[in-house]
């Protein structure tokens, strides 16, 4: 039975855990892709924040030459103005703006003058892209954006940038800016550490809460386990009280048996000796009648003596088999006045000696019941069986009893016999109505061990 529990306990917490590790594994999956997703989506929403950035500065530098570009197209004083007003506004430490004309030579570059004049169209940068050409494309598409690669006025190193340019028709140039996206890499790189920390976070909580189930359930069965065992211990000490007054009525019924009958035979047989005596040493020629009488009266306590003993253990269980002890059970029944019984015995074979005793036992327990209490006045009992289990069934025509064992018949008596067959792993079913009462009990062949102990 502890097995079971055990195993009951272990086929509750398996399931569980698996649910919990697919959800686990279901809560990462899904957070690594909601993690992509979002990534995606904040990424975009800061390239938006920096592209209108770039829109808006474009536009305010554009309005800052619009008077030098509203002269005459041929007006190189102008030109000259417009690129000195362009190399003068910046925003921020790396925020500038170049220009470049339509075959791809630099003008104007506030933060590398070493690069005026050249002719730039084939520079790529360490990804491989033609800035300048592609910048030169945006802008003769009507004013675009372009990622690329350059060094960070600030830093010097390469850093990833997004730029932005469009086209001076009338001069024939490209202006354009951009921004570095390093600030953007750093706040999505924060950004992931706090989706991958509360993923973390999420994922505690679910161990915590598996631990928590897990832990109320080996709770829950060691509760039930403890239980369990209370109330066995009440039963075993139920039993052993049982068995206790059990003996002590056996005992009382014995020590009866031998004073009421025993005793008043054997001093009535020393009375008759006596007499005998007397007769013989006085030439009496009734002695001899008296001696056969004192003979008869010794017999008469031999057979009792045996009658008990038969009833304590009968020797016949031993010798012949339960078949035999069944009927000679009978016999006695008949012999003693009791009801008269109807023998059916056609079990296939002997049981093991443990069943034998105990099916003895009930059908004694169960024949002395019909005798006592039920006033009946027939009984039959049918003993068969298979390669499975012996069956044993005991009917009367009595009176019948209660059930619930506030009659005489239904006390201490069927509850041995229950405790009989549930200690070898079978059954006692008990059927009782106003016309009579039949007992069944069915034993395994091979009684199971682990029940025999758990009962």
């Amino acid at each position: 039975m502890a097995r079971l529990r055990t195993q009951i306990i272990v086929l509750a917490v398996l399931p569980l855990l698996a649910a919990l590790a697919a959800v686990g594994a279901l809560l990462v999956y899904e957070m690594d892709a909601l993690e992509r997703e979002q990534s995606r989506a904040q990424e975009q929403a800061f390239l938006a924040a920096k592209r209108e950035g770039l829109r808006n500065v474009v536009q305010l530098a554009m309005a800052a030459i619009a008077r030098q570009y509203a002269s005459a197209p041929d007006d190189e004083t102008a030109r000259q103005d417009a690129l000195a007003i362009l190399r003068r506004m910046d925003f921020g430490a790396d925020g500038y703006f170049f220009v470049y004309d339509q075959a791809g030579r630099n003008l104007m570059h506030p933060r590398l003058p070493e690069l005026e004049g050249r002719l730039l169209l084939d520079l790529q940068d360490s990804d491989g892209v033609y800035v300048i050409r592609e910048l030169l494309a945006r802008a003769q598409e009507g004013g675009g954006y372009q990622r690329y690669v350059w060094p960070k006025p600030s830093s010097g190193q390469p850093t990833p940038k997004l730029g932005y340019a469009v086209m001076l028709d009338r001069w024939g140039w490209m202006l354009g800016t951009g921004l570095y996206l390093d600030d953007v890499e750093a706040a999505m790189a924060g950004w992931r550490r706090g989706v991958v920390a509360v993923g973390r976070e999420t994922l505690v909580v679910l161990a915590m809460v598996a631990a928590v189930a897990i832990v109320s359930v080996f709770a829950g069965g060691l509760a039930l386990n403890i239980a369990e065992q209370r109330r066995a211990d009440r039963r075993i000490r139920h039993l052993a009280d049982r068995v206790v007054l059990s003996q002590e009525e056996e005992r009382a019924r014995v020590s009866r048996e031998l004073h009421d009958h025993v005793c008043q035979l054997l001093v009535s047989v020393k009375y008759r000796f006596e007499l005998a005596a007397r007769q013989v040493d006085a030439g009496d020629p009734d002695a001899g009648g008296r001696l056969r009488e004192a003979v008869d009266s010794l017999a008469g306590a031999i057979g009792t003596v045996r009658r008990i003993s038969h009833e304590l253990r009968p020797a016949l269980l031993d010798d012949l088999g339960l078949d035999a002890a069944l009927t000679l059970l009978a016999e006695d029944l008949a012999q003693r006045g009791g009801p008269q019984v109807t023998l059916d015995l056609r079990a296939p074979a002997s049981p093991p000696q443990a069943q034998a005793v105990a099916l003895y036992r009930i059908a004694q327990e169960a024949l002395a019941n019909a005798e006592r209490h039920a006033r009946a006045s027939t009984l039959r009992l049918l003993l068969d069986g298979d390669d499975q289990e012996t069956r044993l069934e005991i009917a009367d025509d009595g009176k019948g009893f209660r059930l619930d064992g506030s009659d005489a018949g239904g006390g201490i008596g069927l509850s041995n016999m229950r405790q009989r067959a549930e200690s070898l792993g079978g059954r006692l079913q008990v059927q009782s109505t106003a016309s009579g009462t039949t007992v069944r009990v069915a034993l395994p062949r091979a009684p199971d061990p682990r029940r025999m102990v758990d009962a």
